[in-house]
């Protein structure tokens, strides 16, 4: 009897689908191309107590079962926040992007980035595109979350790594790319340059052929 899949995604716009029962979660940090921006933001979370990377970018690597499609998420604490990513995975030798949220723990990110991003879920879409239909217009594609109703991001993923430039930095960073890879790759700057500790999340990815990816979640804290 075949495993019963974990996540199941659905390509945009057609009947395929892609079972992932046993995949691998990979959270990628500190993604930006400019390495003065980069620095910039290292030093702001510096200052509320967030212990600077040893390397960027940074890769997480974290238990799958932290993946979701579902529309709402519980989670432990009143500080927790969420933020608009692309995402890749690799499936049967091909890639395809979807959006996601790497909803992180922000009062545990002070004494350990991968603690606080293990200790909540990673929502995503349930719908995505294959990769090699808009990565040459990468630069175009612009992402924007909503928590709470307020915009919260918005921007272009130029302002990012490319997958393949990020990829490459995976590969330098001695982690192998393997079958069923779900791979989050980073985020935009905030608005407001404050975290938002809001109840509901709204994300969506505006593709250059006039597509949109979206996802939208609640988030229950299970410890009141």
């Amino acid at each position: 009897m075949p495993d019963t899949p974990l996540i199941t995604l659905t390509v945009a716009g057609t009947a395929d689908q892609i079972h992932l029962s046993d995949p691998r979660l990979i959270v990628a940090g500190y993604t930006g191309r400019d390495h003065q921006a980069v620095q910039a933001h290292i030093d702001e979370l510096a200052h509320i107590g967030v212990t600077p990377p040893p390397r960027v970018p940074m890769f997480y690597e974290l238990n799958a079962d932290l993946l979701t499609t579902d529309a709402s998420v519980d989670v432990a604490g009143d500080k927790t926040s969420g933020e608009v990513e692309p995402v890749l995975v690799f499936h049967r030798g091909r890639f395809y992007l979807g959006v996601g949220s790497d909803h992180t723990d922000r009062e545990l990110e002070t004494q350990s980035i991968a603690n606080s991003k293990a200790a909540a879920p990673k929502p995503m879409g349930a719908a995505v595109v294959p990769l090699v239909s808009i990565e040459d217009r990468w630069d175009e594609i612009v992402v924007t979350c909503r928590t709470d109703r307020q915009p919260y991001q918005q921007g272009r993923l130029a302002a990012m790594l490319t997958p393949q430039q990020l990829l490459g930095k995976l590969e330098a960073n001695g982690t192998k790319l393997t079958a069923d890879t779900v791979m989050f790759c980073g985020t935009l700057p905030l608005l407001t340059g404050e975290f938002v500790y809001g109840t509901r999340y709204e994300m969506e990815m505006h593709l250059p052929d006039g597509q949109s990816l979206t996802h939208a979640y609640q988030v229950k804290n299970r410890s009141v």
